[in-house]
């Protein structure tokens, strides 16, 4: 899948300089915003038949408002441009590779299964499911094989790990910043080229359709927070926010309109759209970067496994609870469970991820290691002597 014979990218000052920077506080709870408000719309907009009732009928204000944090994945994909780019600068391939397998999967196998046994035995009426579409769901390549989603959620998994795909490839060429520059001004109408046209659709896969914006933008962000503000960037910027908004609000308008009971406002998709690129700036590019809140790093910690188990579990506290409890005790019952199983899944994620991590990274340095042949060594025969094989 990956190639790890590249030349490993060389060590420079600002690579040094780049991961030795404070921490930024405040995209750990940016972070946590993000999966917070996809939780939110899930549980109060998105249709399902947990409640009783449509969700937006039984929380129609908050409904109204939460239809639209169903924005979170794609201000998930304008942090991950940002943070990928910040920790591949000056990295070479089996680091990147290693770091990338061992953040996404650890969590993500541990959600699988959970969300499947609950699917499969505890609450089949969730969602029918069975053991050979969970077992496909643990390649996290379902998508590839055309195999339904254990949990609708890891859709943007999908989307990440292509993105992550077409990292590593810049890794194995190098990165420069004129070569970011090309890169995020040409790739992002490729994709849009593409999408225009109606191109194959496994170009359409590898370029990542409509998200290329999103990511591309999180890495003119990182341009910017490194190198400080120059036209080249804050133009290409621009452009894949334009791009961005031509492809996200008509998404969204149908996506919205078909899930929830509510008719979304194209002006606030689009208001939403960017602020998903806002949100970044202002975390990366404004005095917001000093914040030094240590209580936002744990709350950062928790997004990714609470983006993964939410939803079933989340949905399956409702359905038990909805028909004898109040409404917003519900509610924060099935958060509080989220929470709980979030932190739990975060706790076996921890311990197994560094070692995953270094245990990736020396093999696959293993297979770029050259292999040693053996000098071949010729008798000396004295002058006159006429060598021939012994008896």
């Amino acid at each position: 899948m990956v190639t790890v014979l590249s030349p490993a990218v060389p060590e420079s000052a600002a690579a040094t300089s780049a991961r030795s920077r404070p921490r930024l506080y405040a995209l750990d709870g940016l972070r946590f915003l993000a999966a917070a408000g996809v939780v939110l719309y899930h549980f109060t907009a998105r249709w399902s038949q947990v409640w009783g009732d449509e969700p937006g009928h039984v929380f129609p204000g908050l409904g109204h408002v939460s239809m639209y944090f169903s924005l979170g994945p794609e201000l998930f994909f304008v942090i991950s441009g940002f943070v990928i780019l910040m920790t591949a600068w000056g990295r070479d391939v089996p680091h990147v590779v290693a770091s990338r397998v061992a953040r996404l999967y650890p969590g993500y196998w541990i959600a699988v299964i959970a969300t499947s046994v609950l699917l499969l035995w505890i609450w089949p009426g969730g969602k029918d499911i069975t053991v050979t579409e969970a077992l496909v769901n643990l390649t996290m390549l379902q998508s590839l094989f055309e195999v339904r989603h254990v949990d609708g959620v890891y859709w943007t998994l999908w989307v990440e790990l292509r993105f992550y795909l077409l990292m590593i490839a810049l890794v194995a060429w190098g990165i420069t910043r004129r070569r970011l520059l090309w890169f995020c001004a040409l790739w992002p109408v490729a994709a849009q080229v593409v999408l225009e046209l109606g191109g194959p659709n496994a170009v359409a896969t590898v370029l990542l359709d409509k998200y290329a914006p999103y990511f591309a933008g999180g890495m003119l962000l990182y341009l910017l927070d490194r190198d400080g503000h120059a036209k080249a960037p804050w133009l290409l910027l621009a452009l894949n926010v334009a791009l961005a908004l031509r492809n996200n609000v008509p998404w969204q308008m149908h996506a919205l309109t078909a899930n929830t009971v509510f008719t979304p406002n194209p002006w606030v998709l689009g208001l939403a759209t960017v602020g998903c690129f806002a949100a970044v700036a202002l975390v990366a590019l404004t005095r917001v970067q000093h914040l030094r809140w240590s209580w936002l790093v744990p709350l950062g910690a928790l997004t990714y496994p609470l983006y993964l188990i939410h939803e079933y579990w989340g949905w399956w506290a409702i359905a038990q609870l909805a028909p004898h409890a109040n409404r917003w005790v519900v509610l924060a019952a099935a958060i509080g469970l989220a929470l709980a199983l979030a932190w739990g899944l975060y706790q076996v994620e921890k311990r197994v991820g560094p070692p995953m991590r270094r245990s990736i990274d020396a093999g696959l340095r293993r297979l770029r290691r050259p292999v040693e042949v053996p000098e071949r060594r010729t008798a000396l025969v004295p002058r006159g002597v006429t060598s021939r094989p012994a008896a």
